[in-house]
């Protein structure tokens, strides 16, 4: 194989367990794999899940969720992102879960849905007044299932966004129930809030996404860090050619990097249309028999090159680890997304489907 990530599902498993350890018995815990469970496989990661007892999953999109009824998922699936007209049908036909931004799409609905306030990121949700979501839902046919918002700056304790989005959320929320509308889910958590222990933000169900794969975002400014996961994926690339090249040699399109001194070069077979980000050019690294090793030269299309001058025994055909650990040395996704100028959630995100996925239990 070319490149190939090795994916712990029992690393999901333990990740999950963590959350819900961590939020107790009184909080659902719906995982979120979207984008194909950030590169992990949505129907493979799905089923872990399902397995160890998530009775949520969300997606984005509605072919997303189709996907999984597909391959036999049972667990209710929240669509987060899309209410598209030619897509309604299939939420009734596959039990799907919509999010509800407008209150003008509530006419067309025909499920049980959830309802998204836009309480200050500016992005999807209604700003509509208690009374007036309480009046248009008051006259829908179907019920509201629940009521969730999300929160644009939860990584930053030194800012007040968070908690004026939670004091507008909770408004809406008390004029609901002063209406007597009382939703069976109120959410507004992804990861950062429930690793460091928001707990007032928490509501009755959390949607983490980032923290199931193993990864936690720094937070600036915040408390000691709750939640410890792992991450559950590893990225191997296998080496094309090793080969010498003399001082002052020029490597890579551009000719970007010059070699100091003599120096040895394994060029491996993955490049930035396998998600190795471009911007990792003289700036990257992955590790070799335990070492770590610069890239050296632009990242090409196929290919990347790398200095293992201080591993002169590697031979073509071997493999070097992009993501992972090796001999006590370890990158991880975060890693790479710094020395790329990117987040994390990019870099998983970035693996491309033709990078073989291989499933570990």
């Amino acid at each position: 194989m070319r490149s190939w990530v090795e994916i712990s599902l029992g690393q999901i498993r333990a990740n999950f367990r963590a959350v819900r350890a961590l939020v107790g018995e009184s909080v659902e815990v719906m995982p979120v794999v979207k984008a194909d469970a950030y590169r992990h496989g949505a129907v493979a990661v799905s089923h872990a899940l399902e397995s160890e007892g998530a009775r949520w999953l969300a997606v984005s999109n509605v072919e997303e969720g189709c996907l999984l009824r597909q391959s036999g998922i049972q667990s209710r699936i929240l669509v987060m992102a899309d209410f598209l007209e030619d897509e309604r049908d299939a939420l009734a036909t596959q039990n799907l879960t919509p999010v509800i931004h407008s209150l003008e799409d509530l006419s067309a609905v025909r499920v049980p849905y959830h309802l998204k306030i836009d309480t200050g990121m500016n992005r999807l949700g209604t700003r509509a007044e208690p009374d007036e979501i309480a009046r248009v839902v008051r006259a829908t046919p179907v019920p509201l299932e629940g009521l969730m918002t999300h929160f644009a700056s939860s990584g930053n304790y030194e800012s007040q966004q968070t908690e004026q989005q939670l004091q507008r959320f909770e408004a809406v929320i008390e004029g609901l129930r002063r209406a007597q509308i009382t939703p069976r889910y109120i959410h507004s958590c992804a990861t950062t809030p429930v690793a460091y222990r928001r707990r007032e933000a928490w509501g009755n169900l959390v949607r983490p996404g980032h923290a199931v794969y193993g990864y936690v975002s720094p937070a600036r400014g915040a408390p000691p860090r709750a939640l410890h996961v792992a991450p559950a994926l590893t990225w191997k690339v296998t080496v094309l050619e090793v080969k010498d090249v003399e001082m002052g040699g020029l490597i890579g399109y551009g000719g970007i990097h010059r070699a100091a001194h003599p120096m040895r070069i394994a060029v491996i077979a993955a490049g930035y249309a396998d998600g190795i980000p471009h911007r990792l050019g003289n700036r990257g690294q992955v590790i070799v028999k335990g070492k770590l090793a610069p890239v050296v030269g632009a990242v090409s299309m196929d290919l990347t090159t790398i200095d293992v001058t201080a591993c002169p025994d590697l031979k073509a055909g071997e493999s070097v680890t992009l993501l992972g650990t090796e001999g006590g040395v370890s990158i991880n996704a975060q890693q790479m997304a710094k020395w790329a100028g990117t987040i994390s959630y990019a870099v998983l995100c970035g693996i491309h489907a033709r990078v073989k996925r291989i499933y570990i239990d």
